[in-house]
């Protein structure tokens, strides 16, 4: 039988540290992740002025806060490739290429979730 143990306060609180940690090494270490992180800052006020209903403002936000997830993930990916292989080798470019690749996706994805929302309001804005 698996060791599996109890979920409380405690570990739960375990956890959310872990992810403060997680999320100031990406900023501390990251220089896209700080990039993106600021472009989101300023974002996201748009997002709550320029959004119509909360359902778009909530699509706004969450394709930027996909774009900050994919790139943690990216970042935990070449950490974990450089330590495993400092060496170049075909399979860890590939890892990283896909890993960076994922990033650019999440970019357009956010890009294109803007534009549709927003485009139709543009003849509004003048």
């Amino acid at each position: 039988m698996a060791n599996r143990q109890p979920r409380g306060p405690r570990q739960m609180w375990q956890a959310c540290t872990w992810s403060i940690n997680g999320l100031r090494a990406a900023f501390r270490h990251e220089p896209a992740f700080r990039l993106e992180l600021y472009a989101v800052a300023v974002l996201v006020p748009v997002a709550l002025w320029l959004g119509r209903s909360g359902l778009e403002r909530a699509a706004l936000i969450g394709c930027l806060l996909l774009v900050l997830m994919v790139e943690m993930l990216n970042s935990a990916i070449e950490a974990v490739v450089d330590k495993a292989s400092p060496e170049r080798h075909e399979l860890a470019g590939r890892a990283k290429d896909m890993g960076s690749a994922a990033v650019m996706l999440a970019l357009v994805n956010a890009l294109v979730c803007w534009l549709l929302i927003l485009a139709p309001q543009l003849p509004h804005m003048s």
